[in-house]
């Protein structure tokens, strides 16, 4: 999918590349009016091919290919197209030996004998020791193992993928042994069409054993198992001997496959999948968050106006009268609040890139809420989140030059360069040291050099020269015009109180924003940390607008309270008001590792910081930009709601 050298691709080749990238393999789907795809109907007798996917661990957090091990292997290993937030998240999507044919059950299928060697050996009891599991695909739908829930009556629970053993102590002995899932019962479920004879797979579960393969004489591939009986319905059970893993112990891999007709339909197959966890405590948690916050932000809100009202009508009834008292409060300052902050520059890099964030997140939700990010397209939602970072460097680039403008500058240039290249930057830095780690530990997670080669040619190829256009046309813009005018001279700042020194104010004004989040924070720490699907966008949508009008009035009220104590300094300090949620949220972070998480490789431990940190570095330029903003038009208003001569 390139171009010729020396050729330019339109904008609309652009999207079309875009929407291509971020909803390949996505599955059928169709718009309302449009005759539905039907790729995924099966006929009797077609055959099925199981994809496999990576190995996963939630002890170590290191991705392996399926082949990593010697399990049993096709003639040829082909690895099926990845899309780039596949490739990321490191997913490895290779065929396997297993073929099933549509609604022909098969029992005590052979699939190979596989002789154990030291370093296979070793191998195998790495992965069973670290607790890793193995994922398979069958019409892109993941296999799950029911598991049982407390309440019978309920619906079943799903585990994601099946452990490759498990270690324990067999009877008779007391030393704790390894023991390997090497036959696998499988149950694909399918909705059959009435009219037609043809179904559509809407289940795919498996119920993996461990059990050690007898037969009589010399082994072929014709050779009859003794322990594996084809003309049962259970061809296996937990009675028959573990296989153990053990230097030149042979294993002989098979697997049942059965298919049961169900009523769930193919619209609808994604729905068990998605409730694997209870969620009425999710649920409950969730809106009493948005209770509390929704409460507190009326009385902010409503204390904020009549404070103001009471504030302004007082000035102007002074200024009417012409009464010759001393001004007080935040009416003082108004010679000096508009007054350049230092280090303005990096200010004007910070809310660009704040800007370039939200856009991308309001984004990704409008698409997830309507469905085109669901978790049944893998590596959907990172690789839209990926382009729309791309995309949104137009914004970036406007929102810093207009606000550098205003403060006069002149360079426009090296501020565009510097909102391009800061943040990415850093980010890229971290990511590279924790790619070089994983790639150390031979993991599939670690990005190949030729998806890192793309990214930075999304980054200095796309990205880079639509901030300069942004900046470009922010620069053009007329300038800024501030309400009142500034001196020369700037204004001593009183000595201030102890509840209003800088630090303590910004780490007050943290909490209400964290505490907005920090329930469905929860949720979205176990989907990316123990293996779990995410899938209540809509709430989370709810949840993000609520985080902005927390982070609005938070920094609105602490403002108000700065300017009342004669403290002009508001620029930097409404950023760091709403922007050191940031730091609570990498405090939970660190909680959540200690508390729900068994990680113990070191290895393990610095990738999971090193992503939380780049998680709490990003929440950090949103929130601030959004707190920036919200007491940027505060002040504004206020000042130009007083008549000062």
């Amino acid at each position: 999918m390139g171009t010729p050298r020396g050729s330019t691709l339109p904008l609309q080749s652009l999207i079309s590349i875009a929407l291509f990238l971020t909803f390949q393999n996505a599955g059928s789907f169709y718009l309302p009016g449009v005759a539905p795809i039907l790729k995924n109907v099966t006929y009797k007798a077609d055959p099925l091919y199981v994809k496999v996917n990576k190995l996963t661990s939630t002890k170590t957090q290191l991705p392996y290919s399926y082949y990593s091990v010697p399990f049993c292997r096709p003639e040829k290993i082909i690895d099926s197209r990845e899309n780039l937030g596949e490739v990321l998240r490191g997913d490895r999507i290779e065929n396997s030996p297993f073929v099933f044919k549509m609604r022909q059950p098969e029992m005590c299928h052979v699939l190979c004998r596989v002789v154990l060697d030291e370093k296979t050996a070793k191998a195998f009891k790495d992965k069973i020791e670290d607790e890793y599991r193995v994922n398979m695909i069958l019409d892109n739908l993941p296999l799950v193992v029911p598991v049982r829930r407390l309440d019978p009556e309920g619906p079943p629970a799903y585990q994601q993928g099946y452990y490759v053993g498990v270690k324990g102590q067999y009877t008779g002995s007391k030393d704790e042994k390894f023991f390997i899932h090497n036959h696998l019962s499988f149950t694909v479920k399918y909705h059959k069409d009435l009219q037609f004879d043809s179904a559509r797979i809407v289940g795919f579960e498996v119920m993996p054993y461990s059990v050690k393969h007898e037969y009589e004489g010399e082994w072929t591939e014709n050779t009859r198992l003794t322990t594996c009986d084809p003309h049962a319905k259970r061809t296996v059970t937990n009675s028959n001997s573990p296989q153990e893993v053990e230097n030149k112990k042979e294993i002989i891999f098979t697997y049942d496959v059965e298919f049961q007709e169900s009523e769930v339909k193919w619209a609808s197959r994604w729905d068990a999948y998605l409730l694997m966890a209870d969620d009425q405590i999710h649920w409950f948690s969730v809106v009493n968050s948005l209770m509390i916050v929704l409460f507190l932000s009326g009385m902010v809100a409503m204390i904020m106006l009549r404070t103001l009202y009471r504030d302004i009508s007082r000035y102007n009834e002074l200024e009417t009268q012409e009464e010759a008292q001393e001004e007080t409060g935040w009416k003082l300052v108004h010679a000096d609040v508009f007054r350049p902050p230092s280090n303005s520059n990096l200010l004007c890099i910070y809310v660009g890139t704040g800007v370039q964030f939200f856009g991308v997140l309001l984004v990704t939700m409008i698409f997830a809420v309507l469905g085109f990010l669901s978790p049944s397209n893998r590596g959907g939602l990172m690789t839209a989140m990926l382009l729309l970072w791309v995309f949104m460097g137009l914004f970036a680039g406007y929102a810093s030059t207009r606000l550098y403008k205003m403060f006069k500058g002149t360079e426009w240039k090296a501020i565009a360069l510097r909102t391009a290249l800061l943040f990415p930057a850093t980010v890229f830095a971290i990511f590279f040291v924790l790619n070089a780690l994983i790639w150390g530990e031979k993991s599939s997670g670690a990005v190949p050099f030729g998806t890192m080669f793309a990214l930075v040619a999304l980054w200095f190829g796309i990205s880079v020269p639509l901030v300069f256009v942004g900046s470009y046309v922010g620069f053009k813009k007329p300038m800024i015009e501030d309400p009142v005018k500034t001196n020369k001279i700037p204004r001593q700042i009183p000595e201030q109180a102890w509840y209003m020194n800088p630090i303590f104010s910004v780490l007050i004004g943290g909490i209400l924003p964290f505490g907005a989040v920090f329930i469905e924070l929860f949720f979205i720490l176990t989907s990316i940390w123990l293996n779990q699907f995410y899938y209540l966008f809509g709430f989370l949508f709810i949840v993000f607008m609520i985080l902005i009008v927390t982070c609005a009035e938070i920094t609105i009220v602490l403002c108000y309270f700065q300017l009342c104590s004669e403290d002009y300094l508001w620029w930097w300090r409404s950023y760091l008001t709403s922007g050191s949620s940031a730091l609570y949220l990498f405090l939970y972070a660190t909680f959540y590792f200690f508390t729900k998480l068994e990680i113990t490789k070191p290895v393990s431990g610095i990738l999971y910081f090193g992503y939380m940190l780049i998680a709490s570095y990003a929440f950090f330029v949103l929130t601030g930009t959004i707190g920036f903003y919200a007491c940027f038009w505060f002040t504004r208003l206020i000042y130009s709601s007083v008549k000062i001569d």
